[in-house]
């Protein structure tokens, strides 16, 4: 969580009804939609706390898919989207390798070398979370009596400024897919989408990024939220129905990559969608890429565009990156 630390974990919770307690919770709902929530006491406005140096490594990375299956992935999306059957979908794959440093010193060195608007690092019993995601899931914020929502998916990266032809259409297909999430638990009418096509400049990259906002209903709770906006329309595509299937049946479980990560308070909270993202599991580190596939796509090019995603990032964790 940018800028604060929480400590003095106090209960775990896999049941998104708890978070309206009114208490501070850390929050991680993987890709397949499992949540997990640790209630923290204490919550201070300080930086994060400093640890031990993050040191190089020389395991190598082992991706789940060689560049010749990811491309075949791809060409199985476009022959779906040619048969009707998908507008976009999300084609990704993960990176891992074995780990015994301490994921803190991780997230140190991603925050000095790769800072993004929300950053943020989760350890429990039962998870390790090193993210350095720059994009908006769900940002909620009570304003004149109501809870307004923000939504700012991502689509488009390129090195430049300069983006392929088909990275406009691709986003406001998501755009159209994240204000119908949205119309399903914001009041009637409320919806709007005060930037579109936005070009921010991220460590290394550039992104096309819009946002949607709208006053969330009074009655919806966090388990209607989990049931009706996840998984996260910028990372499954559309519909999201057939992208999910499509996705099923090509990848593994993609845990926590691609679900969300951020914090509950009260009325309020900042949930980011957890791409640019590290995890440790049985002694293994893992980071996930990928990119939006349309009728449009080259299946090379998406590859590349996997790498590109990936490289900084784990340059940072190989402790070859300068600054």
């Amino acid at each position: 969580m940018k800028g604060k630390s929480a400590t003095t974990l106090t209960q775990i919770s896999t049941d998104p009804a708890d978070l309206h307690d009114g208490d501070f919770w850390a929050v991680t709902v993987d890709y397949e939609g499992n949540w997990h929530c640790a209630k923290f006491a204490d919550v201070y406005d300080d930086p994060f706390p400093p640890t031990e140096v993050w040191r190089p490594s020389f395991e190598p990375w082992q991706s789940e898919m060689s560049r010749e299956e990811y491309i075949l992935y791809v060409e199985r999306i476009r022959d779906a989207i040619a048969q009707g059957d998908l507008y976009q979908c999300n084609a990704c794959r993960k990176f891992s390798r074995p780990n015994d440093q301490p994921m803190e010193s991780l997230f140190v060195e991603l925050m000095k070398e790769n800072p993004s608007p929300y950053a943020s690092f989760l350890r429990t019993p039962h998870k390790e979370i090193a993210s350095a995601s720059p994009e908006l899931f769900l940002e909620i914020k009570v304003r004149d009596g109501a809870r307004r929502v923000k939504s700012s998916p991502i689509k488009g990266t390129s090195r430049t400024p300069t983006f392929l032809e088909k990275d406009s259409p691709e986003n406001i297909m998501i755009v159209d897919l994240i204000r119908n999430d949205l119309g399903i638990v914001c009041e009637v009418g409320s919806i709007e989408t005060p930037r579109v096509l936005a070009v921010e400049q991220h460590p290394g990259l550039y992104h096309l990024v819009s946002d949607v906002v709208g006053r969330l209903r009074a009655d919806v709770d966090w388990p209607t939220i989990s049931d009706r906006l996840l998984p996260a329309g910028s990372i499954s595509g559309a519909p999201k129905s057939s992208a999910i299937k499509m996705i099923a049946a090509n990848e593994s479980t993609r845990g926590p990559y691609t679900g969300v990560i951020g914090w509950v308070h009260g009325d309020e909270a900042v949930l980011a969608v957890a791409i640019r993202t590290f995890w440790q599991e049985s002694g293994r580190l893992h980071f996930g890429t990928g990119a939006g596939i349309t009728w449009g796509s080259d299946a090379s090019i998406e590859w590349d565009e996997t790498e590109l995603k990936a490289a900084r990032l784990l340059a940072i964790a190989d402790g070859r990156f300068l600054s």
